[in-house]
């Protein structure tokens, strides 16, 4: 059977900054990672865009769409899926949670990741993670559509809040990146609308690799990676990876 895991991005970038490495990653090890962007970030995460003359709500949709596909090819992810329910406010209704739902069932994810559960700085983003809990438990349902095939219990993996200390995110599983390192930088660099997060990005990696050496056996003997992601689980993991 092929191995699958689910990505569930508020935005059109947000899987790049946040979880890109484990994307690249997985994609080696042999996994299908699908990606959903629930919106583009057109309204509110797009201020350079629309600071260019002539700028239409079309056009900025259009470039968002255009720089996440091309992040994810730099990821080697090759399923990756716009709902467009705008955003600032997502709009995630009964019609997004139906098609959430068919996308979840159709996946059949080993591992799911999304944002934190708080974050009063970008309410899209938890109420990304609240939804995607929501359906989770209905494609898990034998009485949701009887015959289809139902969800299992795939573990939800919240990544990084840009400002960990507002967002109650405690990480507890940090994954080294290193070896798909250039493919995730290569990834973050098509986020053209959004470049002054680069280099914070970049130096997050950096700070998690410190915490991955140091809990892995730090200078005795801990794994000497460059970068790495850090996420908390949901539940409770039984794992061998992801």
């Amino acid at each position: 059977m092929s191995k699958t895991a689910l990505v569930v991005s508020a935005h059109s970038a947000d899987f790049v900054w946040r979880c890109g490495g484990a994307i690249a990653l997985h994609q080696t090890q042999g996994y299908d990672v699908t990606v959903v962007c629930l919106s583009y970030g057109e309204r509110g995460e797009s201020a350079k865009l629309w600071k260019q003359e002539g700028m239409t709500l079309g056009k900025v949709k259009a470039e968002r769409q255009r720089e996440a596909e091309n992040a994810a090819k730099a990821l080697d992810a090759h399923d990756i899926r716009f709902f467009d329910v705008g955003d600032y406010p997502l709009d995630l209704g009964r019609e997004t949670q139906e098609r959430m739902v068919d996308v979840i069932r159709k996946v059949q994810p080993a591992f799911m990741m999304s944002h934190s559960k708080w974050d009063p700085y970008n309410t899209d983003h938890m109420y990304t993670t609240d939804f995607t809990l929501t359906c989770r438990m209905i494609a898990q349902a034998w009485g949701h559509k009887p015959g289809e095939k139902v969800l299992g219990a795939p573990q939800l993996y919240l990544f990084e809040p840009h400002q960990t200390e507002q967002m109650e995110w405690k990480p507890d599983t940090i994954l080294d990146i290193t070896d798909v390192w250039e493919k995730k930088w290569a990834a973050i660099q098509c986020m053209q609308g959004q470049e002054h997060l680069w280099h914070f990005y970049k130096n997050v990696a950096e700070n998690r690799a410190n915490h991955f050496r140091r809990n892995s056996g730090g200078q005795a003997g801990g794994r000497a990676a460059q970068y790495a992601e850090a996420f908390q689980s949901v539940f409770p993991r039984t794992v061998d990876t992801l």
